[in-house]
C-alpha cells in the first residue's frame, strides 16, 4: 500500500492565499488551477494536504484563518526559508512591493525573477513557479504573497510590520 504524503508544500500556501484573496467569490478547483497556472490535480492534492493540516475545512472551501495565520506568522520562515540571491530583473516582492514599500524605506530591492519584469533587485525564489504570472492578474494575491516573502527574507523590523499587515488581511477579511 502506497503511503499518502500529507506534508505541506509551498504551493499550498499560494492556493490558500488565493482563496483568501477571492473573499466571498465562488470558486472551483478548475478556476483556481487556471488563475494560478496549476493543474486541477495539483489544486485538489493541495487542498487535501491543507485539510489534513487543519488549514481548511472538511469541505475544502473555507480557510481556517486562525490556524493559517498562526502558521504564516510563526512557521513560514522555517518551513519555506529563502535567502536573497543575485541581482536579476523581475517583479518586486517582500518589503520592496506594496503595501510594505509605503511603510518601509529600504535601499535594497527584492524581486521574483521574471524576464519581462521592470525592476532589478536581489532574486527571491517564489513559493511556486507560476506566482509571478498569477500576481500580475490579482493585486490582492500579489500583496499577500509579497508580505509572506517579507517574513521569509526580512529583518526583524520588516517581519514585524509584515506580520501586522498580514494578520489584518487574513483574520479580518
Amino acid at each position: 500500500m502506497a503511503q499518502i504524503k500529507n506534508n505541506l508544500k509551498p504551493q499550498d500556501i499560494v492556493i490558500l492565499l488565493k482563496i483568501i484573496a477571492l473573499g466571498n467569490k465562488v470558486w472551483f478547483h478548475h478556476t483556481l488551477a487556471e488563475e494560478l497556472g496549476m493543474s486541477q490535480s495539483e489544486v485538489s492534492q493541495s487542498l487535501n494536504r491543507s485539510k489534513y493540516a487543519g488549514l481548511i475545512d472538511d469541505a475544502r472551501k473555507k480557510v481556517n484563518r486562525i490556524a493559517f495565520n498562526e502558521f504564516i506568522i510563526h512557521g513560514i520562515s522555517y518551513a519555506f526559508p529563502q535567502h536573497p540571491g543575485p541581482i536579476v530583473r523581475g517583479v518586486l516582492t517582500a518589503h520592496s512591493a506594496e503595501p510594505l514599500n509605503k511603510i518601509i524605506n529600504a535601499s535594497e530591492k527584492y524581486v521574483w525573477p521574471y524576464a519581462r519584469g521592470n525592476e532589478r533587485g536581489q532574486a527571491i525564489e517564489p513559493l511556486y513557479n507560476t506566482v509571478v504570472q498569477a500576481v500580475l492578474k490579482d493585486n490582492i494575491l500579489y500583496e499577500l504573497l509579497a508580505m509572506v516573502d517579507a517574513l521569509r527574507v526580512g529583518r526583524v523590523r520588516e517581519k514585524e510590520i509584515a506580520k501586522k499587515e498580514l494578520e489584518k488581511r487574513i483574520l479580518n477579511a
